[in-house]
């Protein structure tokens, strides 16, 4: 009986194993908004680090997270590394491609709790009188994020913290 058990679950893993490693290599995960402001507004916030503070959901999750900056101010060569807790990791972000209000691009390198090299990007679209913003992550998942998204919708996940971050972008610049 003991041989069953073993030969079941070692045959478990294994269809584990496989169909993990048979999930797709690339993921995106993106998100949008519309901001009753017009895309200038809205850009000034994304393409500065600095202003991200009052409007990323990772910094209302550790207040204490330490935070520096390096390269410009803002735009192409900016870049901001984090060190928080264990909700918010390690990284660096580093702006690759800024284009007035139309476009912010990042590499988003991600150090813990497990390493990852990804693109971010913000597009911004006139609607009307305001904009819409999109909020876009894509990169290759490494076997450990291919099993990983078996058990965790990694869309669901960081997509909630893009809705939150957008939400709060949005009352941002729209009270100013």
């Amino acid at each position: 009986m003991l041989k069953k058990i073993l030969l079941a679950l070692g045959l478990a893993v294994i269809v584990f194993l496989v169909v993990a490693a048979l999930q797709p290599a690339d993921f995106k995960i993106t998100r949008s908004a519309t901001v009753a402001a017009p895309p200038a507004a809205v850009f000034e916030h994304v393409n500065d680090y600095h202003k991200w503070q009052d409007w990323s959901p990772w910094a209302k999750m550790d207040p204490a997270m330490k935070v520096t900056y390096e390269g410009p101010a803002s735009g192409k060569g900016a870049s901001y590394a984090w060190v928080g807790n264990s909700k918010v990791g390690e990284g660096r972000m580093s702006i690759t491609d800024s284009d007035p209000a139309k476009r912010v691009t990042m590499k988003l390198e991600f150090l813990k709790p497990f390493a990852a090299t990804n693109t971010a990007e913000f597009t911004l679209a006139p609607e009307g009188s305001g904009t819409t913003v999109t909020w876009t992550m894509t990169g290759k998942n490494n076997f450990m994020a291919k099993a990983f998204g078996l058990v965790m919708n990694m869309d669901k996940l960081v997509g909630k913290d893009f809705e939150k971050g957008l939400s709060n972008l949005k009352e941002i610049v729209e009270k100013k």
